[in-house]
């Protein structure tokens, strides 16, 4: 299997990292925590134009896609800048919709994925009962047993660890399917979503140690940077170590989704343990060399930090995954 990206794709990268950081993304992911989801819309209104959404959706619907690898690809640069909102449920979400045919929810909703016309957040029932950012998206689509719907509200933001996640129960709505269809597109669905999480915890923890490392050079202890001692060293040795090593797990994984391979799932969990063990662990060397004022709202550096964990977390706990990882050992 081949894990390298080749030029097409490290410029696409190179060009939404440009893009991202040519904006002030800590001010939206701020204003988004705050509930403002203005600077946040702006933002993917650039990376639909840039064609990140049309990655995830069929040419019979207006789309480019599915393209997994290339989806994982972006999703590291997103994470890199910590922008926030419903953007792996969006993918997410026309990933289930393009696995239930072409007509009904499908015609009607993946044009405008495509395009970033409509952003949309999902909730499969069976790992969590909160979608993210339901008051954000156009519409919330929920997945409970062999049913899909669309939801009519939602309750009220839950706290989070991470302020600019705000999660919320999907509250009543309507059925638009029903059947083994469902359950299996969901399947397929809650892959995806794990998937780009690893891929975009995977770009935190990169932001986290490049931070810290540059960090380390300048503050002084004894006379001398810190990022000198041989202690510090060696725990951004194993920093970088363990990012490395999650890298072409990501990678891997997006091709084995791409070519419907059956251990794709196994896949997809290593990877996800992987990059969220690795982007946690990065926080945590961040804000051990940083001290206090690593966790602080003044420094950027804290929304970083605070994705974290919560990214670990999100569709697919470690212990799910090294189970399911487990399953075909």
């Amino acid at each position: 299997m081949r894990f390298l990206l080749d030029a097409e794709q490290r410029e696409f990268a190179r060009s939404l990292d440009a893009r991202l950081a040519s904006g002030d993304v800590p001010a939206a992911v701020r204003s988004w925590a705050a509930g403002d989801h203005k600077p946040g819309r702006e933002l993917r209104d650039g990376l639909a134009e840039a064609g990140l959404f049309a990655l995830a959706v069929a040419p019979e619907h207006d789309g480019l896609g599915p393209l997994p690898l290339e989806l994982a690809v972006a999703f590291e640069v997103l994470g890199r800048h910590a922008v926030p909102g419903p953007l792996v449920e969006t993918v997410a979400a026309a990933a289930l919709l393009g696995r239930l045919g072409d007509e009904g929810p499908a015609a009607e909703w993946l044009p405008r994925v495509a395009s970033g016309a409509s952003e949309l957040s999902l909730c499969l029932t069976a790992l969590s009962p909160y979608a993210l950012d339901a008051d954000a998206a156009e519409a919330v689509l929920v997945v409970d047993g062999d049913a899909l719907g669309l939801a009519a509200g939602a309750g009220p933001v839950q706290p989070s660890a991470d302020p600019a996640r705000r999660l919320a129960r999907p509250t009543g709505g309507t059925v638009l399917a029903r059947g083994p269809a469902v359950t299996r597109a969901a399947g397929y669905a809650a892959g995806v979503a794990a998937l780009l999480t690893a891929a975009q915890a995977l770009g935190v923890g990169r932001t986290l140690l490049a931070r810290t490392v540059a960090y380390a050079r300048q503050r002084a202890q004894f006379g001398a940077a810190i990022g000198s001692f041989q202690a510090v060293k060696h725990r951004l040795a194993d920093t970088l170590l363990a990012l490395e090593f999650a890298e072409p797990l990501v990678h891997g994984a997006a091709l084995a989704l791409a070519a419907d391979d059956g251990a794709a799932g196994r896949e997809i969990a290593a990877a996800k343990v992987a990059a969220g063990e690795a982007a946690y662990g990065a926080a945590r060397t961040a804000l051990q060399l940083h001290g206090a004022v690593g966790y602080t709202d003044e420094l950027d550096l804290s929304l970083w930090i605070r994705k974290a964990r919560p990214l670990r977390d999100a569709w697919g706990t470690p212990a799910a995954c090294r189970a399911r990882v487990l399953e075909g050992a």
